[in-house]
């Protein structure tokens, strides 16, 4: 995962109290190849020591064969239009979103924060990928984070991500409000939001802090071929590979 406001709040506060971590403006010595690849992270700096170290990493292969299934707690979706904030930070295209949209899941709040992509998903279903996915990521009033994770396949156009690819900004690092323009995050959402995946894990990028709260959308939702070749043509890859589960628990929807 990976927005520079949000990301300085967490690196300068607590490790999980805003969306996935981006260096200070003009910083990306991480990368996803190379020395400064994701084997590497945690030799970067002093806070990124969890990339390595962590027990509780992601993105993980969710293997539905060992996910304890059963009755979850419904994810009530309650998002609003919002203001088109969007930035190319380096690492990926993130929207900012403005306060006032929510998740609620067993009577607990998370705001919607930001949303992001990456390319292949990084979360893996059974040991494949998909084309691509949306991290939507949201925090709660205590600043703990929770992220919904919605699989993206080629299929039909996705009308939210056409918008988004129609608005990019032309300099990298430069956050740009398009005036006029509003996006709804529930375009993003399969029609089934019912059934997921969730386990607890960390960002995906560094400092991937972790006690990060996912839900994994079971449901992909629809990106055409172009949409997905655009986003390529920034970032033909900004996965990071999975981690151990190291026992960790899944649960899922039956």
């Amino acid at each position: 995962m990976t927005m520079r406001t949000t990301f300085r709040l967490l690196a300068i506060t607590v490790s999980i109290l805003a969306s996935p971590a981006l260096l200070a403006e003009g910083e990306h010595h991480w990368t996803y190849s190379g020395d400064t690849g994701p084997s590497r992270w945690s030799a970067l700096e002093a806070d990124y020591k969890s990339c390595g170290l962590g027990k509780l990493q992601s993105p993980i292969d969710i293997r539905d064969g060992i996910a304890k299934k059963g009755a979850l707690p419904v994810i009530a979706f309650d998002y609003k239009p919002s203001p088109l904030t969007i930035i190319d930070n380096g690492h990926t295209v993130q929207v900012d979103y403005a306060p006032g949209s929510f998740i609620t899941v067993q009577g607990k709040r998370y705001e919607l924060v930001q949303f992001h992509f990456h390319k292949p998903s990084e979360e893996k279903i059974n040991g494949k990928s998909t084309d691509m996915v949306a991290h939507l990521v949201h925090k709660d009033a205590d600043g703990n984070l929770a992220v919904v994770a919605v699989l993206l396949k080629t299929g039909q156009p996705n009308k939210l991500v056409e918008i988004l690819w129609k608005n990019l900004p032309p300099t990298k690092e430069k956050e740009t409000t398009v005036a006029g323009v509003q996006v709804n995050a529930t375009d993003l959402l399969p029609p089934n939001k019912a059934a997921y995946y969730t386990f607890t894990g960390s960002l995906t990028t560094p400092p991937c802090s972790e006690g990060v709260t996912w839900f994994v959308l079971k449901s992909p939702a629809s990106i055409s071929k172009p949409e997905v070749a655009r986003f390529a043509q920034m970032y033909p890859m900004n996965a990071r590979p999975t981690q151990p589960l190291n026992g960790r628990e899944i649960r899922a929807t039956p």
